[in-house]
């Protein structure tokens, strides 16, 4: 958001929520909604990448073709990235 820009206030936001600007997800912080983080072991991982492959919210981070985070700003926490991980190298742990 460019400084010039002022947030809409409740009363500006139409019924329902809807967001009428087309490819402006990335500019909402969903992750303080989360209860529950991933974290990663590196020393188990074998960069398969199934979490990335089936992360609904893209918050897995690649770099080289490998795995190298989270994306703690829109990660919900949903734990699907833990579920399909075949070595169980991510956990889930309390906010």
């Amino acid at each position: 958001m460019h400084l010039a820009e002022k947030k809409k206030s409740w009363k500006e936001i139409p019924i329902g929520g809807l967001i009428l600007e087309a490819g402006n997800a990335n500019e909402y912080k969903t992750g303080g909604w989360r209860t529950f983080r991933p974290e990663k072991n590196d020393k188990k991982c074998i960069n398969c990448l199934f979490c990335w492959i089936y992360c609904p919210d893209s918050s897995i981070k690649i770099e080289d073709g490998k795995m190298a985070g989270f994306d703690y700003d829109h990660c919900k926490g949903c734990g699907i990235c833990a579920q399909v991980c075949p070595v169980k190298c991510i956990d889930m742990k309390k906010e």
